[in-house]
């Protein structure tokens, strides 16, 4: 669907009035980028972390950009829309800076994201286990297993260097027969891939309740959801179970906090899998780790990122 993108140009302040008066006049939603929010995420506050931050847009001001998106038969509605914008700030009377709400405006297409994601995504070779579109046909080879995914709405695909080593050292620690605990599960595919491996039970946990459909939709489309179950929840969860294997692959900040719990909630000579990680915060993950008798046998880097196996 075609869509006109209006966009806003204001300060923080005013952000939320500016997103009140287009929410008004929008089929399309309407999107704030204001760096002040990516700054908030990198200082920790209630408990979320931004752990890969380019520290030059910390020293950045600027505007931010308030958008909505209209239908194009709307096009005539924008010097309304923006007198309305502008009585806003005349009632404010000075009391909050509404910056220079300059406007501008183009013709976007909504749906072409999904268009290209599904052209660009082909079949990804991580050892035996191959990850396949689902709406691409593949022939298994006989020591391939498939690992069908619809992932367009949740982080995983195996095209990421952090899962890819994780599906790697999955195939290298994982025990037929076992169980496991993915924590951060996005799409699932750390979990489907354990089943097609021999897992007997992949207890997932994800605080996005979309990763969570994602997961269960692409576990029972892989014909393994009586041994997949994903559930809503922050980190371990309610869950009392213990895991011979538990995997992470998410920022180092949240690492560190969730490390008492994979202690907690490891069998003994069981084995953590984690990746996400940044090399200059490897040392901070394994001290934490270590905290919990848990130490590093294994470890790799590919590209910017790192994972790491632990046992205690």
């Amino acid at each position: 669907m075609k869509y006109l993108e209006l966009t806003v140009h204001t300060t923080s302040e005013a952000s939320e009035v500016v997103a009140d008066v287009l929410w008004n006049y929008t089929e399309g939603g309407v999107a704030v980028s204001d760096i002040a929010d990516v700054v908030a995420l990198q200082s920790g506050k209630n408990g979320v972390f931004w752990d890969y931050l380019d520290e030059s847009l910390q020293q950045r001001g600027g505007d931010v950009l308030v958008k909505a998106f209209l239908l194009p038969k709307r096009a005539g509605e924008i010097p309304e829309i923006m007198q309305e914008i502008y009585a806003c700030r005349e009632r404010a009377s000075g009391a909050i800076d509404f910056g220079t709400l300059e406007e501008t405006k183009r013709e976007i297409d909504g749906d072409d994201w999904i268009d290209v994601w599904k052209k660009h995504f082909r079949p990804i070779h991580l050892g035996r286990i191959v990850v396949v579109p689902e709406w691409i046909g593949y022939e298994k080879k006989p020591d391939e297993e498939v690992v069908l995914l619809d992932s367009n709405m949740a982080f995983g695909t195996g095209e990421h260097e952090t899962t890819a080593m994780c599906v790697e050292f999955l195939q290298k620690y994982l025990k037929n027969g076992q169980t496991l605990l993915d924590i951060g599960c996005g799409s699932g595919i750390l979990g489907i891939s354990a089943a097609k491996l021999g897992a007997a039970k992949c207890y997932l946990t994800d605080i996005d309740p979309i990763a969570v459909a994602s997961s269960r939709h692409n576990a029972e489309r892989n014909g393994v959801s009586d041994r997949v179950e994903a559930v809503q929840s922050d980190l371990v969860g309610d869950t009392e179970m213990c895991a011979d294997l538990i995997l992470a692959n998410i920022t180092a900040e949240i690492l560190v906090g969730l490390a008492p719990a994979a202690g907690a909630h490891l069998k003994d000579g069981g084995v953590v899998i984690l990746s996400g990680i940044l090399p200059d915060r490897m040392e901070k993950v394994k001290a934490a780790f270590a905290r919990e008798g848990l130490f590093s046998v294994e470890e790799e880097r590919r590209g910017e990122w790192c994972a790491l196996v632990l046992k205690r």
